[in-house]
């Protein structure tokens, strides 16, 4: 038969680990929610950066084309 010591300790441990389980369990929805966040932060970001290069693109599009001019002589 098992010591009540040795019973007393293995139960102690269990119940840490079972602890340890949950405090676990709330770091990693943490982490998760954090991703989750940062996810859609850089996907609007994304977005946002598109849409300046559209901006961007169609201004240049607007502008005239240069020519190199040459010197007039006198």
């Amino acid at each position: 038969m098992a010591d009540p010591n040795d019973i007393a300790q293995i139960a102690s441990r269990v119940d840490r680990l079972l602890l340890r389980h949950e405090e676990l369990q709330r770091t990693n929805d943490l982490l998760s929610a954090q991703v989750a966040a940062l996810t859609s932060e850089r996907d609007l970001l994304r977005s946002r950066l598109s849409a300046a290069r559209a901006r961007i693109d169609a201004l240049l599009d607007r502008l005239p084309d240069s020519t190199p001019s040459t010197p007039s002589s006198p």
